[in-house]
């Protein structure tokens, strides 16, 4: 069982109203406790003085350019940008070649991310084929597919 107490840290959560400097117990990967002053045998101990805890963030905008513009982005380093600042869910932008207008490029786009696995990765998909502006696509077979909204 791995444990470990973060102290001393700023704890913002809007869902509980909680701002104020507190410490946090984790085992096995989940909080198991919340409070000033914890005093408890963990495995390590992280002094968070002047850092701030809150839930991870989601970005609804970003742009991973995978596939066709890998030396853009790619899904692995726009999911290490996102890990690093904080961000557990992101959304990305369909602005790839191929373009997200069909189940099966849409597909291999949460493929690739669950084969990352660093954050949640919702796609969004084209409302357009290619993003023309000119054809719709076929909304509920994206949907059906795992686009979390269809953009554009």
């Amino acid at each position: 069982m791995e444990s470990i107490l973060l102290k001393n840290g700023t704890v913002l959560d809007y869902a509980s109203n909680t701002n104020e400097k507190l410490d946090i117990k984790i085992e096995n990967g989940k909080i198991a406790e919340i409070g000033k002053n914890l005093e408890s045998q963990t495995d390590e101990v992280i002094d968070c003085e002047g850092l701030y805890i809150m839930p991870g963030m989601i970005d609804i905008h970003c742009h991973l350019r995978e596939p066709g513009f890998e030396h853009k982005e790619t899904i692995e380093t726009g999911s290490k940008s996102a890990v690093k600042g904080g961000f557990t869910t992101i959304c990305p932008m369909p602005n790839t070649r191929p373009t997200p207008d069909n189940a099966e490029t849409l597909k291999w786009i949460i493929e690739k991310a669950k084969e990352v696995n660093l954050c949640n990765i919702l796609p969004y998909a084209s409302v357009t084929k290619g993003e023309k502006g000119e054809e719709l696509v076929n909304y509920k077979e994206l949907l059906e597919a795992g686009a979390v909204r269809i953009f554009r």
